[in-house]
């Protein structure tokens, strides 16, 4: 009978035990009970909290703060929480998980629990005010844990971030009340625009990819000259001309983060450099219609702080591999010191339209590499009318479903802006400063980096720049093309 009892409660306890098991998982009281372990364990150990903040003590990115970004939002614990945001992808079949505010996420590594928590305070109107991510771990993990789990953070969002295809496009908030609040707002980057789609010569444009390329690659070169790795261009020409594409196109084939300063919400010169230091590595970062916002004082910034922001001691202290892209209407009317090497590395020069440009714009848009009105085209471009390369664009877009209806409409604009091309289609030069001791007037068209192959005509020229190991590039006739100031040359 003892036998026979001991056997029943051998059955039955197994039984029971999984009966509750069941009951548990299929009802919240499995939560409970887990978090009831859990205090229970936080009340027996002793642990230490460290903190990831987003923004240092001077108002500088935090990019540890960015991996860690990266790391818990790639947690399959988010999808178990019982809170979790969602927000759709580039894709329209992509869903995205984030955290909320002061959430909590539970990460285990080499057997040891840990816990972090997304720490954000806000100001009464509801703009953010501190951002950051508190890491709890117990001290008897510590030691063991910590460092390799630091750097397992690093590896695996190094990892994401080779993954992701998605760019985003920052824009600048006014002058906060807290001035280390966090400066920029971001959206997607969804400019379709690529260098293959932009109107400009073919030459040019592997001029342009193989300066591009130079640059990504040459990370050991600029830091063992000692200098920022940064890259300044100055886009100028006609408004129209396809400089915001251009800067598009560079950030897709760069993937490349875009943040576009307005300099009409900056309020002074350390605001500037606070946005600067807010900016990310890997990043382009642009100020467009530079001359207009200085001729019509539409910026509270000085030419100091302009100068500053474009070369200064900022620029080696907010992260490596930057672009600066600046886009003018022109620059004449611009101070040269704005414009001379190091603040300016490449100029490309954007006019309006002519025939090859033309003929680029009307494959693009309508597939035609050939058509019976294209002599007729021809002429009139020759005999000086022109038009820039958005309005031809947008009158082939209207009459895409019929070609030869597209190139009759450009013809007829073409005609009544016969006069348009003589005023402003060559592109003008940049003068001499009165204070510039030579007169250096580089040759149309001239296609130079750095600013140099002009300079040969000047006796000890070429010695210098074999010194310095700069590169030639040879001449380019096309519808846009690198140039550099004539200016003053330093000696």
């Amino acid at each position: 009978m003892l036998v026979v009892n001991i056997l029943l409660i051998l059955f039955f306890v197994p039984c029971f035990l999984f009966l509750v098991r069941f009951i548990l998982y299929r009802t919240a009281l499995i939560l409970v009970l887990r978090k009831w372990v859990n205090w229970v364990d936080d009340r027996i150990h002793v642990h230490q909290y460290l903190k990831v903040a987003e923004l240092s003590e001077n108002g500088q990115n935090n990019e540890f703060y960015r991996r860690v970004f990266l790391y818990i939002n790639s947690l399959p614990s988010i999808e178990d929480s019982n809170f979790t945001n969602l927000f759709s992808g580039k894709k329209s079949t992509d869903i995205i998980l984030s955290l909320d505010d002061n959430q909590v996420i539970q990460d285990e590594f080499l057997g040891a629990r840990v816990d972090w928590v997304n720490k954000v305070e806000r100001f009464d109107h509801g703009g953010v005010c501190n951002r950051s991510f508190l890491l709890r771990i117990k001290k008897k993990d510590k030691r063991r844990t910590l460092r390799p789990y630091l750097q397992h953070i690093h590896t695996v969002s190094d990892d994401i971030e080779q993954r992701r295809s998605e760019l985003k496009l920052f824009i600048n908030n006014g002058p906060p009340e807290n001035p280390l609040n966090r400066r920029w707002r971001s959206v997607p980057f969804t400019h379709h625009s690529t260098l293959d789609t932009i109107a400009m010569d073919a030459d040019l444009k592997n001029k342009v990819k193989s300066d591009l390329e130079n640059f990504i690659k040459s990370q050991n070169y600029y830091h063992k000259m000692g200098r920022a790795w940064k890259r300044n261009y100055l886009l100028y020409g006609p408004s129209g001309t396809g400089k915001s594409s251009f800067i598009g196109a560079m950030a897709n084939f760069l993937n490349y983060d875009v943040y576009d300063i307005d300099l009409s919400r900056v309020s002074d010169d350390s605001d500037l450099k606070l946005l600067l230091l807010q900016t990310s590595s890997r990043s382009l970062i642009v100020i467009e219609d530079l001359d207009r916002l200085i001729d019509e004082k539409l910026t509270t910034t000085t030419l100091s702080g302009l100068l500053n922001f474009m070369d200064g001691i900022v620029n080696s202290c907010c992260g490596d591999e930057k672009i600066m892209v600046f886009t003018m209407n022109s620059k004449e009317q611009i101070d040269p010191a704005m414009l001379r090497p190091g603040r300016i590395d490449v100029h490309i020069h954007f006019p309006f339209c002519d025939f090859n440009s033309f003929k680029y714009l009307a494959n693009n848009y309508l597939g035609v590499k050939e058509h019976k009105l294209f002599p007729q085209v021809e002429e009139i471009f020759h005999s000086g009318a022109t038009m820039s390369p958005a309005a031809i664009g947008e009158l082939m877009i209207v009459n895409r479903s019929s070609p030869s209806r597209a190139l009759k409409s450009v013809i007829t604009a073409l005609q009544s802006n016969g006069t348009e091309g003589k005023i402003g289609g060559k592109g003008k030069r940049l003068s001499d400063s009165a204070s510039s001791p030579l007169r250096l007037e580089p040759p149309p068209h001239a296609v130079e980096t750095g600013g140099t192959n002009w300079k040969d005509s000047v006796p000890g020229a070429k010695e210098v720049r074999k010194l310095y190991g700069l590169l030639r590039l040879k001449s380019c006739k096309s519808p846009s093309s690198f140039d550099h100031d004539p200016g003053m040359i330093e000696r």
